[in-house]
């Protein structure tokens, strides 16, 4: 049995944006782990689009795509790959040029630039899916085909054998093709069909997301959830999440949802680097993640203006949001520029590199996450890995992420959130304390080898029928 992990997706991730999301590094890391217990089993594919098939490739091309995603310097685009899907600077290029740009200007200056940024993010998102929706008609009424990565490991079709799994652990959901393209293959090839879950939140709560981010989920959700033989979910939540959705509607499933653990930190730590717009060590608290509705930058907001309220100032530490602008929150950004950022007992450190953030964790007081919907909560747990206390929302999958070393508040009740809030800015001790016995998740994170072991197990324990052929020796 071969297990064929397609990683078409990251590909084009990569030919449109200059930095991984938590969803590229964990299929990545999962990947790697797979191969490293299973050298034997596991193989990756691309699309071709040509065949409409599938064309193998070598770890060593994804490896080195992703290291020029992790490593690409602020000033300049990631490093390509021949036979890339395009050979134009990624999109999110000229808009880290730009967010740096402005971070120099004056705040007289910055700030209005800022406010119209925000108030123009959903237009120039919705105008961006407006025209890729377009140019993928035109290219499939024209006939065009994009190349696919040239074919380094012996051919798929002919390694490929009754029995095999195709697995996919990234996220394809806005390639238009990608279920017909997976059930062309399995009846072709008599293959299995896996997929990773990370969470149905445009099914769930369509209010926070983009709406044909909505439309091309669902469509990609309900076309590929029928077909699976096996279903993944990177938390009990999500699992649970979707076998709701499942009953709510039509849609039959040939399997349960099995969550696998998820492994703690991305590829080797980076050294911490203390740059100057970095606020200094013990003054602050952090929270991690693009600034979005569904985040609950906004309950941080009115709850730092309470504590100043209500504690004298100089007790009230920097709250820090570092992470880029995201979506939904022009009134938010509005707000804040109106109160000053209430004079500059928030901060925001926009796109902060990854040196950068490991000496954010390293440094802050505690970490907050008031996210009102997760998969799992990355943000939590690599808190906790970096040694920093964090106090989370108590919904969803964030208890998964935090377990017994998080603690909770309600994301919805203001006075609950402060009263966490306050609880340790007033119990120095107690923070110490609770500090240290962050020590023993720090010193036994969770492995992407047992992420790895699991989802092997799963594959395995499922059973596939005997090749009808001796397989080729691929």
């Amino acid at each position: 049995m071969r297990i064929w992990i397609d990683v078409e997706d990251l590909f084009q991730y990569a030919s449109n944006t200059s930095r991984p999301s938590g969803i590229q590094r964990l299929a990545f890391e999962l990947q790697r782990a797979m191969l490293a217990l299973a050298p034997n089993e596991v193989r990756f594919v691309r699309h071709n689009a040509k065949t409409k098939d599938f064309t193998a490739v070598p770890f060593a091309d994804i490896a080195a795509l992703f290291a020029g995603l992790t490593a690409c310097q602020p000033n300049r685009p990631p490093a390509r790959l021949a036979g890339e899907l395009t050979t134009l600077p990624p999109a999110g290029f000229a808009r880290r040029l730009g967010r740096r740009a402005m971070a120099r200007l004056p705040p007289e200056i910055a700030s209005p630039l800022r406010r119209f940024r925000a108030h123009q993010m959903d237009a120039l998102r919705a105008l961006r899916d407006a025209a890729r929706i377009a140019l993928r008609g035109h290219a499939s009424q024209s006939g065009q085909a994009q190349p696919a990565t040239p074919d380094a490991e012996p051919a798929f079709k002919n390694c490929a054998a009754p029995g095999d799994w195709l697995l996919c652990l990234g996220s394809p959901w806005f390639m238009h093709d990608y279920a017909e393209r997976i059930s062309t293959a399995c009846a072709q090839y008599n293959l299995r069909f896996g997929v990773l879950l990370y969470d149905i939140i445009p099914l769930r709560r369509p209010e926070w997301c983009d709406r044909n981010l909505v439309k091309s989920f669902r469509i990609w959700f309900d076309a590929i959830l029928p077909m699976a033989d096996m279903l993944l979910a990177i938390s009990r939540t999500t699992a649970e999440d979707v076998e709701r959705y499942v009953s709510e509607t039509s849609i039959s499933l040939r399997t349960r949802v099995q969550p696998i653990p998820l492994g703690i930190g991305f590829g080797q730590p980076p050294a911490p680097l203390r740059s100057s717009r970095l606020p200094a060590p013990g003054s602050y608290a952090l929270i991690v993640s693009t600034i979005e509705a569904r985040k609950n930058h906004v309950l941080l907001f009115r709850l730092w203006r309470e504590l100043l309220t209500t504690m004298p100032r100089e007790k009230v530490p920097t709250l820090v949001f570092a992470g880029r602008v995201g979506w939904l929150v022009a009134d938010l950004m509005q707000q804040l520029e109106n109160a000053n950022w209430l004079d500059g007992k928030i901060l925001l450190i926009e796109e902060p590199g990854d040196g950068e953030l490991a000496a954010l964790y390293e440094d802050c007081l505690f970490t907050l996450y008031p996210s009102l919907y997760e998969g799992w909560g990355l943000p939590v747990s690599e808190s906790l890995a970096h040694g920093a206390p964090c106090l989370a929302a108590n919904c969803t999958s964030l208890p998964e992420a935090g377990g017994a070393y998080a603690r909770y508040f309600d994301p919805d009740n203001l006075h609950d959130a402060v009263r966490a809030v306050r609880q340790v800015l007033e119990n120095p001790d107690d923070l110490a304390s609770w500090r240290a016995q962050i020590q023993s998740f720090r010193n036994n994170p969770a492995s992407w080898e047992d992420s790895a072991t699991a989802t092997l197990r799963l594959l395995h324990q499922a059973g596939a029928p005997a090749p009808k052929a001796a397989a080729a020796p691929c």
